[in-house]
């Protein structure tokens, strides 16, 4: 069996059409999707419907929450541009989403199975700096869950974690965000290095056997992406998309 993980595609649809275009040779017997679909001042309307006309179990991400949970007025940039394409039937798909969900023996969520704001295998330090999160750490977040496969996104940092209990922990990285800076818990910035689309494969040829875990590396057009982000005046954006550096 193959099961195709993606995350935080960000409005990104070129990004997402050329990780579509990848999976044709993965050829998976599914696609989950851990959530941050449309946020950001790309194509989220588009994104969205493509993703309507997918099989895909998707999670819901913070951003994805955050599109729905308030007024526009006190949305973040990202989050207001997005809302701004989207129609009725955009955010009655959006509002279908659960928070977590489980597949096989794996484990799906956005961020944390209780918190889909914290990061599961990334620490952000008082002074800015992020560094890997230890097992402890890593343990302490994952609370009541033991799956033995569990997958998170919101960092865009690819990763395969394997604590000493052997659970592992796949982040898939970012379909359609390689960098970006943010101000929680203190100012930081996550930072792939550069532009590729992301995201992993799980396979097992039995149920008794563990997952075979693998990172998958797409390019795609990023300059017609960074060129989107800049028309809207998103220069950050563009930044972050070209390079997969957030500064």
């Amino acid at each position: 069996m193959r099961i195709a993980v993606v995350a935080d595609i960000h409005g990104n649809i070129r990004a997402l059409r050329a990780v579509m275009e990848d999976l044709k040779q993965v050829a998976p017997d599914r696609v989950v999707n851990l959530g941050d679909c449309a946020s950001g001042p790309l194509e989220a309307a588009e994104t969205i419907d493509v993703l309507m006309s997918l099989a895909w179990t998707t999670v819901r991400g913070n951003h994805d929450r955050q599109l729905l949970d308030r007024p526009v007025e006190k949305m973040g940039k990202s989050d207001a541009a997005a809302f701004a394409e989207l129609k009725n039937h955009h955010h009655a798909w959006l509002s279908t989403l659960e928070e977590t969900a489980t597949i096989e023996d794996i484990f799906l969520c956005h961020g944390t199975p209780g918190n889909d704001t914290t990061y599961l295998l990334e620490t952000v330090q008082p002074d800015g700096q992020v560094r890997l999160a230890t097992q402890a750490e890593v343990s302490r977040r994952l609370g009541s869950e033991h799956s033995p496969i569990v997958l998170c996104g919101h960092t865009h940092v690819s990763r395969i974690v394997r604590l000493t209990d052997g659970r592992t922990v796949v982040n898939p990285g970012s379909v359609g965000l390689p960098a970006y800076s943010d101000r929680e818990p203190a100012p930081h910035s996550m930072e792939m290095g550069a532009p590729h689309a992301r995201y992993a494969v799980l396979k097992r040829a039995k149920a008794a056997e563990p997952w075979q875990v693998s990172l998958r590396v797409v390019a795609y057009d990023w300059e017609g992406a960074a060129a989107r982000a800049a028309s809207k005046g998103r220069e950050d954006w563009a930044r972050w998309i070209r390079t997969g550096y957030a500064n």
